[in-house]
């Protein structure tokens, strides 16, 4: 069975970001956030920098597969220079189109991650399409106890 353009251009952008991840590292003097998913062996390891209630640098290593390195490069990508309100927000809408509910404006809340919708035709991926951005809401949380 032939791909479709469109899965073509899918599987494009998610080899493109998993090959060449954005924001990719650790941030000097900020301590990581480790989180992982036992269901494959994924593991994320999250900095970032708030500074005046806004995300103004992420960065991730770790090791995992294809989507959920693709995943975290286009959410670091998503969410500099946004406040943790539109982040919470981001958040919650990325949990919903992975699963295969129909969100708004994907293109301008995602940017690629719109791409990572198709996600949702194969259930056992979802966990590791969310990974990332389970780390950022934990992280968020641990943020907010600490201030």
């Amino acid at each position: 069975m032939a791909l479709s353009k469109l899965d073509n251009l899918y599987r494009a952008v998610i080899l493109d970001h998993s090959h060449h991840p954005h924001h990719h590292g650790k941030l000097e003097g900020e301590i990581p956030l480790e989180l992982s998913n036992p269901t494959c062996g994924d593991v994320i390891y999250l900095t970032l920098k708030i500074e005046n209630n806004i995300i103004t640098d992420i960065a991730f290593d770790g090791n995992g597969c294809s989507i959920s390195t693709a995943s975290a490069s286009i959410m670091t990508d998503a969410v500099v220079g946004k406040t943790i309100e539109e982040i919470n927000h981001l958040a919650e809408d990325f949990s919903l189109l992975v699963t295969g509910v129909e969100v708004e404006n994907t293109k301008g809340k995602f940017g690629d991650g719109a791409m990572l919708a198709g996600v949702s035709k194969f259930p056992q991926r979802v966990k590791c399409a969310t990974l990332s951005w389970n780390a950022l809401k934990k992280a968020l949380e641990l943020n907010e106890k600490n201030r």
